[in-house]
């Protein structure tokens, strides 16, 4: 399970990891930090009160635009591309087959690992941490739309 949700270490141990996932199979909320260290069981508790008082939204869809103006994509290899990620999620494994098939860089940010990332893409997905998200040149793409992905990226399939 360490490996799964990419808490295993390459000297055989675990980080010391928390995943509380609701009973719609949805991860809200994930503590990862040194084994030596004791997590905080109070916030613990409130995640875990505060997930009963939060309903189920549908999936997100969403694109959200930039904050600023980004310039047409003209090919793949002139996009910035940033791919919020786990290295357990299905979607993730499908986007990295897919950009690798069509040879486009990415830069790839584990949210289980980047605490910061993470609070970024629970921004941009309604408070959840939804992976895949991309950022193409400042366009934010919240989960795996190949078809619209390939279109900001300027793919033709």
């Amino acid at each position: 399970m360490a490996q799964t949700y990419g808490v295993f270490r390459s000297d055989g141990k675990s980080e010391r990891a928390i995943f509380v996932i609701d009973k719609n199979c949805i991860i809200r909320y994930v503590d990862v930090h040194n084994i030596d260290e004791q997590p905080d069981n109070e916030v613990l508790f409130q995640i875990l009160a505060g997930i009963e008082r939060v309903p189920v939204p549908p999936p997100v869809e969403a694109e959200i635009p930039a904050a600023q103006p980004v310039p047409p994509v003209q090919s793949p290899q002139e996009a910035r591309l940033v791919m919020y990620c786990t290295q357990w999620c299905p979607a993730c494994r499908r986007a990295r087959a897919f950009l690798k098939q069509y040879d486009v860089p990415f830069e790839e940010i584990d949210i289980t690992r980047d605490r910061a990332a993470a609070a970024r893409v629970r921004g941009w997905a309604n408070g959840y941490e939804t992976t895949p998200v991309f950022d193409v040149n400042g366009t934010i793409l919240v989960n795996f739309n190949q078809a619209r992905l390939a279109e900001l990226l300027g793919i033709r399939e």
